[in-house]
This record gives structure tokens, sequence and C-alpha cells, in this order.
């Protein structure tokens, strides 16, 4: 079965998110987190299941979504996968990931 390693820059991501909803939600924060980490553990059994990410010349960069967040993930082998980051459907990605 394949790794997921949740970069220090995903778990960055995770935390504005949590922190950005707490604002309103506390309870709903958590819960979308919960949710976007749930939603990366499809990729364990399917690691290809994501859409390559065409903005960069890499085809093992792909993109899976929960709701309006991206989960941008490299598949480094067939036994590893990280999670670059989690972004809002309106943040290009582009002047994220390299």
């Amino acid at each position: 079965m394949v790794k997921l390693n949740w970069t220090d820059e995903a778990k960055s991501c995770l935390k504005n998110i949590h922190d950005y909803i707490t604002l309103d939600n506390p309870r709903a924060a958590k819960n979308v987190v919960a949710k976007i980490r749930e939603k990366a553990q499809i990729l364990k059994l399917f690691p290809e299941i994501g859409g390559i990410y065409q903005d960069i010349n890499k085809e093992n960069v792909r993109v899976i979504y929960y709701t309006h967040y991206r989960i941008a993930y490299l598949i480094n082998d067939p036994q590893r996968i990280d999670i670059l980051g989690v972004f809002h459907g309106a943040m290009e990605l582009k002047n994220y990931i390299k």
C-alpha cells in the first residue's frame, strides 16, 4: 500500500484552513480538516485518480478535490505520495507549486 506523506507546506495549509474557518465555526473547522485528510486516503488505493496538473511539466503532480479545495500531490514512486498542499479553488496553484 502507498504511504502518504503530508509535507510541512501541506500541514501549514491545513492549519491555515482550520484557523480561518474557526473564526466563524470551530466545529466546522475540525470537520473540514478531517474530511480533507479522509479524502486524501483514497490515494493509498488509487494513486493516479487525480487529474494531472497541467501548468507544470511533471506528470506525477496531480490534484484531487474535496468540495472547493484542491489537494495537490506528487507521486514519488509506487510506495510513496507527498501531499504538497491544500488550496482553495480561487487560488492559482502555479503560484504555490513549482
